[in-house]
Order: C-alpha cells, then structure tokens, then sequence
C-alpha cells in the first residue's frame, strides 16, 4: 500500500495537464514539461486533481507508484512556482562570475573551472561572486546543477573554504597541534 502514491495532486490556477499513454504533459505559466512513466502505472485528471494508480501488486510497480506520483508533483509545482537552490561560496580569492552559458569558477586553482550551463536553468551571480543562484522548473536539473557546482571545490571541514549550499553546515575539524 503506497501512502504518497495514493494522495492526489491539487492542480493549481493556470497549469493544465494532460496524459497521453504513458506521457504525462505538464503546462504551466513558467514553461512545459513532460516524462514518460512506467508500463502499468495510470494517471488520470478528474477536475483540478490528478491520480495516480497501478495495474497490479507487481514489486516494480509497487515501487514505480509513490515515485511517479512525486514526479508528477514536481513538475506542477516546477510550472507553478520553479525551484532555486542557493549556493556561497568562501575562501580569499574565491569567486564566480557568469559569461553567458558558462560559468567561470576561480577557486584556487591554476586556471578557472568552467561549467556549460544546461538549457532550462539560469544561474545569477551575486555580492561580487560569492553568492550564486541556480534557478529552474525542472527540480532534477536544478539539483544536479547545483550539485555539479559544488562539486568543483566542495567545503572542507578545516577552514571552511569551497562551495556549499546557503543551508548547509559544515562541521569543522581542529587542525594539527603541537605537543
């Protein structure tokens, strides 16, 4: 018995959406998005609510239900609303700056990490470099942006230096002492 895949999903003002086989389409005033789901699991839209059901007790689509009824959710609240994820970055002479498609990390390194922004997500530099926001409809390319950023430099526990996310806490370490 699935919990969350059993719950219905409230469609707000201004998205529709609409199934066709297997493809789940998702319009909003942000943008569109769609997904394929899995063989047997069926989704119908009654109203301004959309439904999420199985063919059988399967252990794969018992395991499919909950997941494509969270992704069907994410996609409305991405149309509606978008997802942002804040990342800072500290260290002297750490910083970023945005060219376009390509954000230019300077993080110590001999040269400046480069990374190819991805279609769909936009990336504002803010407070001289330091602050960063990755911004999209989609939460799975915002998450893995953001997380391919940090990736680059991620904060070390014995300064504190690298790239974090605004919410995360770095647990520090004390350094070598002298006996």
């Amino acid at each position: 018995m699935s919990r969350i895949g059993n719950k219905p999903i409230a469609i707000p003002e201004g998205v529709s959406v609409t199934v066709d086989g297997s493809k789940v389409t998702v319009k909003g005033k942000l943008g569109e998005l769609s997904r394929d789901l899995v063989e047997g699991i069926s989704v119908k839209v009654e109203g301004d609510t959309v439904n999420v059901a199985r063919a059988d007790e399967s252990r794969k689509l018992r395991s499919c239900h909950g997941l494509s009824r969270s992704l069907i959710f994410n996609m409305v609240e991405g149309v509606s609303k978008g997802y942002k994820k804040e990342l800072t970055i500290e260290g002297t002479g750490f910083k970023a700056a945005n060219n376009g498609k390509i954000l230019s990390l300077n993080l110590g390194f001999a040269y400046a990490k480069e990374y190819v922004i991805p279609d769909g997500i936009t990336v504002t530099v803010e407070n001289n470099g330091v602050k960063l926001a990755v911004e999209g409809i989609s939460k799975e390319l915002v998450g893995q942006a953001a997380a391919r950023i940090r990736s680059y430099y991620p904060a070390e526990p014995y300064k504190g230096k690298g790239i974090k996310y605004a919410n995360e806490v770095i647990r520090r370490k004390q350094g070598k002492t002298v006996a």
